[in-house]
């Protein structure tokens, strides 16, 4: 596999585990019943959203075709959720753990990537930028669940 595959690779990844974030962010925003956590939401997914842009064009500009769709695990832990909440309903803590629970696995991805040397200048640029959110995002959830605790 050329660098230029695995880079454009890495990036779709991350595009993916972003446009869950926002999907996440977004249902969310919907579900909980304190307005400021649903503006908070709201613009954490609007944030998300612009990133997801950035990679998406480091990715055309790697020649290949960025992703616009979620990952297959996300669309599969939201019918969980989604059957969780039929059966035991939800609260704005039990939204913000999952929230917090789905930062840290894009923490991860995050880290995992910025490890990569075989990145061009653009797609770490860009992978960078992507990292503040995902870093503010992941420190400002951890933080709100822990003052519910």
């Amino acid at each position: 596999m050329s660098d230029q595959t695995k880079e454009v690779a890495t990036l779709n990844t991350l595009i993916a585990t972003l446009i869950d974030s926002v999907d996440g962010y977004e249902k969310s925003a919907g579900e909980v019943r304190g307005p400021s956590l649903a503006q908070s939401f709201t613009s954490r997914a609007q944030e998300r959203r612009a990133a997801v842009t950035e990679l998406q064009a480091a990715v055309r500009t790697a020649g290949g075709e960025p992703e616009d769709d979620g990952s297959v695990m996300a669309g599969a832990h939201r019918m969980f959720l989604n059957l969780k909440e039929v059966v035991t309903g939800t609260d704005d803590t039990a939204i913000i753990n999952e929230i917090e629970r789905g930062e840290d696995y894009l923490k991860a991805k995050f880290e995992a990537a910025l490890k990569n040397v075989d990145l061009s200048p653009q797609a770490r640029s860009a992978v960078q930028s992507a990292w503040t959110s995902v870093r503010e995002g992941h420190d400002e959830m951890s933080q709100l669940k822990h003052s519910l605790n």
